[in-house]
């Protein structure tokens, strides 16, 4: 997704020194090229912190990482060398953190909203800028048409709703509380949101994307959920690890959805799109019954968001301001390319490899009932 400047949580999911007039508070990036920055990273061992620590350095900069030293990198290790590790918890340690001086804090582990508050307090006369790294899932229920930044946040759990529902809830009600705590201690001026879709590429620790490349490169009868209008969001964690970075530099504060790709992509487009890198021959089954989909559990099978009311507009926020501020995007070749890469290294365990078509929990050991009974259903 990545050299081009045009225009997902599952169900189961700048830094302007003088404030200016515009929402948009975008700098010409002179000095910032030539100052290293000192960065403190809270998390940065799992996913996207190895590829933001990889870019910070590669552009210069200094960056530190506190963490509770349990998780082993497996994405660029060889970078943490050069890396300094604070050891702490976010729960109830933030000793290693006081008394120390850095630019700017990328808030990565944010889990709950007490950390948040609590580092944001302890850090607000420490650092310049706060940089929160939120969600989309602020804005559920995804009812209606307008996802641009401005839309209202879920800041409560209703109560009456299913077990299901309180998940989904929860999450975006934590990540919403957090991103208020942030602004809270360090002002709109300070302070940097961003909430990203579906994060996907080298290192991702869920199977939710990498499923898709393994059952494409099977291939056989596969199912495509849904419309064929539906359109699917993601962002290569690279492309946005390495525009959180430029956004620092650049001095852009603000809130920003951090979605991709940079155009309206169906999920057609995209099964066919990662379908390109294989040699594998399939037979693509659309199934577009919404009622068929509920009934056989086809609801959380990221990246497709099945249409039901308070899913519909997961997959469409507005990135235009992201955009804007110079978020750029690989193509989705690309991204499958280097996943596939990842996916075969030392990196991904052969059991995991090998449960992510097989294990239990593997949409594919349903995929031949669900056929069975959507022949019938026709």
């Amino acid at each position: 997704m990545k050299k081009s400047r045009r225009k997902f949580l599952g169900i189961s999911l700048g830094l302007g020194l003088t404030p200016i007039a515009s929402p948009l508070k975008k700098f010409v990036n002179t000095e910032m090229n030539e100052k290293k920055l000192k960065i403190l990273i809270l998390g940065g061992t799992s996913f996207l912190g190895p590829h933001q620590i990889a870019y910070a350095l590669d552009r210069g900069h200094e960056v530190t990482i506190f963490t509770r030293g349990k998780t082993i990198p497996k994405i660029h290790p060889e970078r943490f060398d050069q890396v300094e590790q604070l050891i702490g918890d976010r729960e109830d340690n933030l000793e290693a953190l006081k008394n120390r001086k850095w630019d700017v804090v990328i808030d990565n582990s944010g889990r709950k909203t007490k950390w948040t508050e609590d580092t944001a307090r302890l850090l607000k006369d420490q650092v310049e800028y706060y940089m929160y790294t939120s969600s989309i899932s602020v804005y559920y229920p995804f009812i209606g048409d307008d996802f641009s930044e401005s839309r209202s946040l879920v800041t409560k759990v209703p109560d009456n709703i299913t077990e299901d529902e309180k998940y989904t809830y929860e999450y975006g009600v934590m990540k919403a509380t957090s991103e208020l705590a942030t602004k809270e201690h360090f002002g709109a001026e300070r302070s940097i949101i961003v909430r990203p879709a579906l994060i996907v590429g080298p290192g991702d620790r869920t199977d939710r994307f990498p499923y898709w490349l393994a059952r494409l490169e099977k291939g056989g009868d596969i199912i495509i959920p849904g419309q064929r209008n539906e359109v699917v969001q993601y962002i290569d964690v690279r492309d946005l690890a390495e525009w959180m970075i430029r956004l620092i530099e650049n001095k852009t504060t603000g809130i920003y959805n951090a979605s991709g790709p940079g155009f309206s992509m169906t999920t057609n487009a995209f099964v066919h799109g990662i379908h390109a890198n294989y040699n594998s021959p399939v037979n693509y089954i659309q199934i577009d019954d919404l009622d068929f989909l509920k009934e056989n559990g086809i609801i959380g099978i990221q990246p497709w968001v099945i249409q039901l009311p308070k899913y519909a507009g997961m997959s469409k926020s507005d990135n235009s301001k992201a955009m804007e501020a110079d978020l750029t995007f690989r193509s989705l070749s690309q991204t499958v390319r280097d996943t596939k890469d990842w996916w075969y290294s030392d990196a991904v365990s052969d059991e995991r490899r090998n449960n992510i078509l097989s294990g239990e929990r593997s949409f594919m050991n349903r995929e031949k009932d669900i056929l069975a009974k959507w022949k019938k259903y026709k």
